[in-house]
């Protein structure tokens, strides 16, 4: 008799014995304890754990790399609290705003946002509510004491309840859904019906009403200011700068989308790189991006001037720009039906109207760049006419090569009526009819994405009209072209020369 033995995976030890007699070997193999089950799925879930956390960590450490104006974000708050919080901490700041000193740390944490534009609307959102709020409060009981304390009481109570229903249950209320409120105010709303609350309810219980008022008031002042200070002195987060180059590479990637879409068109059988697919797909950061610009122009009204954006510098027309490149991309989004479509034209139908179709593509494009170049560098275009000029005489020939591609269609398609009504002549027809049906949809699929390209040209063109509407209102500079400065310095040499 022999006996063998094997580790196994769960750690134990498998035994074989071997009998003399001829008999297959026996395996034995021992039972797993309680422990070892237990240790066995604990080791199992600290694995997966500490694997989630890692992810976790990988994932926070990209993101950091990726906007490292979020880690700053993050430190300024830090600071912001770190400095707020000396007025309940030390006894000299604490003894001057009272017990009160937690509405500064309360609102430094509610009103401190990501740009300076978000933190100023909140912070005067803020201090004008509780303000009104309580100002109205204190209003409200003046003219209760000025009753006699007798009266005092009932008339508070009485007046308490009918100014709360129908100021904040009502009023205040029914205001938060007015658009142009609820865009701007909407905070300063919230803010001031539970400010008068507050004010109105513990007031019937606190005689030094006024006091706790002016130390609240005084709280919030100071954290709204700490903010302020904060977010416009340590590397500040314009959200009109932001609005500005978002507007900016959105048209990059929507020309880049236009480029690549009609491209893939018309050789589709070449092998795309990774890029060239995230390009193509650009189109889409431009259809998304309709909230956060709606946002950002929003905060920009509460912005001081800065970098090279005054103070009345018209950021709606921001807006119009985006919509017009919206319009423009929800096209891109149909080419993109047409390039993913089963009915491909043949690639001889193709073949006539690619030249065409590229030009006019490369040509819209251009254009858009040029656009984007003008935004970025803030400089009216010198060139962008010409570029217009251009794209509108390649959609000309575009159009001249759709009517010869539907005069040969209805040139190659065969005629059935003189045909007798024979079963053979039948047969036949049915035939020819069915091999004409395939340019048919060729023709159809290739003149839909002919048509797409105009519109977008037309839609372009609204573009256009948008960004030197911008450049009108926000007087963009006038751009020189090198010709005009050598002449401009050949005029000066002559001066010179003349005066000398």
């Amino acid at each position: 008799m022999m006996a063998n033995q094997k580790k196994f995976s769960s750690g134990g030890v498998e035994w074989s014995i071997r009998v003399g007699d001829g008999s297959p070997p026996k395996i034995l193999v021992p039972q797993e304890t309680l422990a070892s089950r237990v240790w066995l799925g604990l080791k199992d879930k600290i694995a997966r754990f500490v694997s989630r956390v890692w992810r976790f960590l990988v994932k926070a450490w990209n993101l950091a790399v990726d906007d490292p104006r979020k880690v700053i974000h993050c430190l300024k708050v830090g600071i912001a609290l770190t400095v707020v919080s000396l007025f309940y901490y030390m006894r000299p700041l604490y003894e001057g705003v009272g017990g009160n000193a937690m509405w500064a740390v309360m609102t430094v944490v509610v009103v401190f946002e990501n740009t300076v534009g978000a933190t100023l609307c909140k912070c005067l959102n803020r201090i004008v509510g509780t303000s009104l709020a309580g100002l109205l409060a204190i209003g409200v009981h003046w003219v209760a004491r000025q009753s006699g304390e007798n009266l005092e009481p009932l008339i508070t109570s009485k007046i308490d309840l009918t100014v709360v229903f129908l100021l904040t249950a009502s009023a205040a209320t029914f205001s938060r859904f007015i658009p142009t409120i609820k865009a701007r105010f909407d905070y300063g709303a919230m803010i001031f019906i539970l400010t008068f609350s507050l004010v109105t309810v513990s007031g019937y219980r606190i005689d030094k009403l006024f006091d706790m008022a002016h130390q609240r008031l005084s709280t919030i002042i100071i954290g709204t200011s700490l903010c302020i200070l904060v977010t416009t002195l340590i590397c500040p987060i314009w959200a009109g700068q932001e609005l500005y180059v978002l507007i900016n590479k959105n048209m990059d990637k929507l020309a880049n989308s236009l480029d690549g879409c009609v491209s893939q068109y018309f050789d589709h059988g070449d092998e795309k790189t990774e890029k060239e697919d995230k390009a193509l797909l650009g189109y889409k950061c431009v259809l998304n991006s309709k909230g956060t610009e709606d946002i950002m122009a929003n905060f920009t009204r509460w912005e001081p001037a800065h970098g090279r954006f005054n103070f009345r510098h018209p950021w709606k027309q921001y807006l119009k720009i985006g919509a017009s490149m919206r319009s423009c991309a929800y096209c891109i989004e149909a080419l993109i039906g047409c390039i993913k479509s089963e009915n491909q034209a043949p690639e001889l139908i193709k073949k006539q109207l690619r030249n065409t179709c590229l030009l006019v593509g490369s040509n819209s494009s251009g254009v858009i760049k040029e656009l984007a170049k003008t935004i970025k560098t803030m400089k009216k275009s010198n060139t962008i006419d010409l570029l217009v000029g251009e794209m509108n005489s390649a959609v000309q020939e575009l159009q001249n090569d759709l009517k010869s591609l539907s005069c040969l269609s209805n040139s190659d398609s065969p005629s059935f009526q003189e045909e007798s009504e024979t079963p053979e002549n039948k047969k036949t027809e049915k035939s020819q009819k069915a091999a004409a049906t395939i340019p048919l949809m060729g023709v159809i699929s290739v003149v839909t994405f002919a048509s797409l390209l105009i519109e977008i040209v037309s839609r372009t063109e609204a573009i256009v009209e948008a960004v030197e509407e911008l450049s009108n209102l926000a007087e963009f500079e006038l751009t020189v072209s090198k010709q005009n400065q050598s002449n401009q310095k050949d005029e000066q040499t002559m001066q010179n020369s003349q005066m000398v």
